[in-house]
């Protein structure tokens, strides 16, 4: 059960030396401020039970042929723009992994690469692509560096033809195992220069039963050779909460982070995400721990996990640049994950990739074959090799959305909670006069400081920000904000800290 607390909140507002008193009932709920606890990092939520947060405000719409068209010779408004590259294969599915999609197969790679690689040729000499700059791209996936050291080179060079702006940061993603020397050149060759490799535990028993390859020797060896490289940022993700994965198992991984080399870390909780084969064993009692152990960390024993890694990486000297990555130099900037938070313009390419267009969101379906039936029918004829619908990319199967009304919004609060600092000025006053009460809760449960310009979460407030961003739009949606017209207004965020 939900209980909701009405609370009654005098609001002051200064405007042209008039003083005028507002008052609003505001509903407050614990799913948005957490509760009241002697440890607000173990207790102040019962669990995370999503990766992101969001809120509505976006449909979904059709859009016809000749409009796609029409969207590729307009040229960008974003300010800032970003590629993302889906690579959908895999040669194994890990055990916390729901989103699966194809087997690793060589030919199916080579067709896959080929046709991407046309529709980013295609892309590219658009009006829209050539309009203002791109500052990073990600090529994800699946499993980025299980294509060929020829499609690594492939890609590289249709990306380059794209305008990126100077220092752009070009991420490839993928796993180290199969990610040879001839891999490697091609790929630091060609553009690349920032590689995201998902290690996730460095203990061999851990990661045998997550389903990862490799053992700890090889992942340090390794990393410390692709770290010495003059540039390039070499970056891995750690999940804690594995099956099997004990706190000493953590702290150790946690030093090889340190021995390994690489220049940026990022920490990322365990959830329990349906479909996934540690879920399907948790629901017939069973789980997927290693020889020596079944230990199964809670969300109190993931919250002090969390916890032990950030305060390993800051007494080593090491920059948060957000609530879950840490750098060790300057390199290493993160610009495609900080900016993705921002909701600027990212244009998708390939089956399941995800960005938006023209302040749409958009989403390719995953489906290989709609996807290649899509490409091999627009395919330009003779006939029409110089027409319009040659040059513009397909448009795939996938789902469109409206664009969100409260985007930029959105995108202040996403930004600021997710790297821990939430910058009052950005807001308009109504906006963080209104905020008042759930910035006041979460300052009483724990989780975040309040002074007149910023809101600064704690250490359990970082645990715990996803919780949080969702809780703040579940109080905007329970509290909307007056209609400008019909409260007075000042510029003034001052008066929130009490």
């Amino acid at each position: 059960m939900i209980y909701r607390t009405k609370i009654t909140i005098d609001n002051d507002y200064h405007y042209q030396n008039n003083f005028s008193m507002l008052r609003a009932v505001m509903i407050l709920t614990p799913s948005m401020t957490g509760i009241a606890s002697p440890d607000p990092l173990q207790h102040a939520f019962k669990v995370k039970s999503a990766p992101h947060a969001g809120r509505g405000g976006s449909r979904p719409v059709f859009l016809e042929p000749q409009q796609w068209q029409q969207w590729w010779q307009q040229p960008s408004q974003a300010s800032e723009r970003a590629l993302y590259i889906h690579i959908p294969f895999c040669r194994k599915r890990c055990s916390f992994c729901n989103f699966f999609e194809n087997g690793t197969n060589p030919e199916r790679i080579s067709r896959y690469i080929k046709n991407l690689t046309e529709q980013l040729h295609i892309a590219a000499d658009t009006p829209l692509a050539q309009s203002r700059g791109f500052n990073t791209v990600y090529v994800g996936g699946g499993t980025p560096t299980d294509i060929s050291s020829d499609e690594v080179k492939q890609l590289g060079e249709a990306i380059s033809r794209f305008p990126l702006v100077d220092n752009a940061e070009v991420t490839l993603e993928g796993r180290l195992n199969g990610f040879d020397d001839d891999k490697w050149h091609n790929a630091t060759a060609n553009g690349f220069n920032r590689f995201s490799f998902g290690v996730q535990s460095f203990d061999t028993q851990v990661r045998q039963a997550a389903g990862r390859f490799d053992d700890k020797d090889f992942l340090l060896n390794r990393l410390n050779q692709l770290s010495q490289h003059p540039s390039a940022s070499i970056v891995i993700d750690l999940i804690f909460g594995l099956p099997g994965q004990t706190m000493d198992i953590w702290q150790q991984d946690l030093l090889a982070v340190i021995d390994s080399g690489v220049h940026g870390v990022d920490l990322y909780q365990l959830i329990g995400l349906s479909g996934t084969r540690i879920e399907h064993a948790r629901e017939k009692g069973k789980i997927l721990g290693t020889a020596l152990s079944e230990f199964q960390a809670d969300s109190q024993a993931r919250a002090n996990m969390y916890a032990t890694g950030a305060n390993h990486f800051e007494s080593q000297n090491w920059q948060r640049l957000s609530s879950c990555h840490w750098r060790r130099d300057s390199r290493e900037r993160s610009v495609y994950n900080s900016l993705a938070k921002s909701g600027i313009e990212i244009l998708p390419f390939g089956a399941g990739a995800g960005g938006s267009i023209h302040g749409h969101g958009c989403m390719n379906a995953r489906d290989l074959k709609q996807w290649h039936r899509a490409h091999d029918d627009m395919l330009p004829t003779e006939a029409t090799a110089t027409s319009a619908v040659a040059l513009n990319p397909v448009q795939v199967p996938g789902m469109l959305m409206s664009p969100n009304p409260s985007a930029s919004l959105d995108a202040i609060f996403k930004r600021g909670l997710d790297s821990g600092q939430l910058d009052l000025n950005l807001l308009q006053s109504p906006m963080a006069l209104h905020l008042t009460p759930l910035f006041n809760a979460w300052r009483t449960n724990g989780l975040a400081e309040l002074t007149q310009n910023q809101l600064t979460l704690t250490l359990a407030g970082r645990f715990w920000n996803v919780n949080m961003q969702t809780g703040l739009f579940e109080f905007l949606a329970e509290n909307p904000l007056q209609p400008t017209a019909n409260r007075p207004q000042t510029h003034s965020p001052h008066a929130i800290a009490s």
